[in-house]
């Protein structure tokens, strides 16, 4: 661990961070938790209403000419959102476009990416994986004609109550690449918190004739990504989680600049034709020589403007910042919970700080106690996952130290 931390330290850990008057930008629930849940549902920042409140007036007050005037024409709005996306996942601008849902995304990179062929036609994902990743690597098989039974091969990355290293993942992934067509992994598992080796995944995968994506939604605005420096194929994100853009807030895609001129599979549609002849369109399609070329139909102007507002508190801190304050916490928050010896409490996240974002795991072996109903009457707002696993993960732009000391001051209750 970075820093050696004493059970005083709370007070002076606050007011040292120089980041502790960004919570002051954010609103919290009017019962003023613990809140530890943003990897769940980011806070809302309080330019969210400015910046929403701009479009609903523009469109009041331009109608359908919001499109071309204003001071944010809609047409391109989405572009507004590009620059700050692309320095939170490492990317070009030309790599990332925000638009859709995270699985509706991963769906549309995959019928452009997954190509099976009589030699290599199976996926390989993480598991424990988000519910909504496996069913749509398993509906992808079945649209391909592929039984999911016998083509998805799930890499158990959490055994015996603890995950696997960074080099077993490697080992066994390898051991059956030879028939994989595509891996479709988690940058940060949602589950453990285990931030993957994503730059030696990605080389191991295209050594062996493989394509890499990645689905993004504990990752994004967590941990530093360099997805083109990587040369990750593809990858998408949710905009609601540590982007605090809202529920349901727009996702990003990233398809690396290799693709760009290629002729691949894809759902077209009028909004990733080009746009000197969008409104006078030929027969045929011509996609926009970008990931815009994904882009199906005009952007929702509402929910991006509050994306924005986040977007523009990461382009005025910098990834780089809030990395630093989030490893503090959550070693912050490791330190408290090994320091009070319950061993009814595990920590399954990794201990080393770069295979792990701001999240830790806990197991709680507590029969006797209902979990949920224990963290409610606290006032402290985290989640559950069965069977015994609670996920708190403290923010850097809205937690404090105080917070952490008070969660694991409530655990020793426990």
């Amino acid at each position: 661990m970075d820093t050696i931390y004493s059970d005083t330290h709370p007070s002076e850990l606050n007011n040292n961070d120089q980041l502790k008057l960004l919570k002051e930008k954010f609103h919290f629930p009017l019962s003023n938790p613990i809140y530890l849940c943003g990897h769940s549902l980011g806070l809302q920042p309080k330019t969210a209403h400015e910046f929403v409140n701009v479009e609903l007036n523009a469109w009041s007050e331009l109608g359908v000419e919001g499109h071309t005037n204003g001071n944010n024409p809609w047409f391109d709005y989405h572009c507004l959102l590009t620059d700050s996306m692309s320095k939170i996942v490492g990317s070009k601008n030309t790599e990332t476009v925000v638009m859709n849902s995270l699985t509706t995304n991963l769906h549309m990179l995959m019928i452009s990416f997954y190509k099976p062929n009589k030699n290599k036609y199976k996926i390989i994902i993480d598991t424990p994986a988000f519910p909504s990743d496996k069913y749509a690597v398993q509906s992808q098989l079945k649209l391909h004609g592929l039984d999911p039974e016998k083509n998805l091969i799930e890499i158990n990355t959490f055994k015996n109550n603890q995950c696997i290293s960074k080099e077993k993942m490697l080992e066994n992934i390898k051991s059956n690449i030879d028939s994989a067509a595509m891996i479709l992994l988690s940058g940060v598992n949602y589950y453990t918190g285990q931030f993957y080796d994503i730059e030696s995944i990605t080389k191991l995968a295209h050594d062996n004739n493989c394509i890499l994506g990645l689905d993004l939604a504990h990752a994004a605005g967590n941990v530093e990504l360099h997805l083109n420096d990587w040369e990750v194929d593809f990858a998408a994100w949710c905009g609601y989680k540590y982007l605090n853009g809202g529920p349901g807030a727009p996702s990003g895609a990233f398809i690396h600049e290799k693709y760009h001129n290629k002729d691949l599979n894809r759902l077209e549609g009028w909004w990733g034709h080009d746009k000197e002849t969008r409104f006078n369109p030929p027969e045929l399609f011509q996609p926009i020589n970008s990931a815009e070329a994904w882009q199906l139909s005009n952007p929702p102007i509402l929910s991006m403007a509050a994306l924005r507002s986040s977007l523009e508190l990461f382009d005025n801190i910098g990834m780089n910042s809030l990395r630093q304050k989030s490893k503090n916490l959550t070693g912050y928050l490791e330190y408290l919970i090994q320091s009070i010896d319950n061993k009814k409490i595990s920590i399954i996240t990794p201990n080393q700080i770069d295979q792990r974002g701001s999240q830790l795991s806990l197991q709680i072996d507590s029969k006797e106690t209902n979990i949920e109903e224990f963290f409610k009457s606290k006032n402290i707002v985290c989640d559950f996952r069965k069977p015994n696993v609670i996920r708190a993960a403290p923010c850097a732009f809205y937690n404090s130290y105080s917070d952490v000391y008070n969660f694991v001051d409530a655990l020793k209750e426990l």
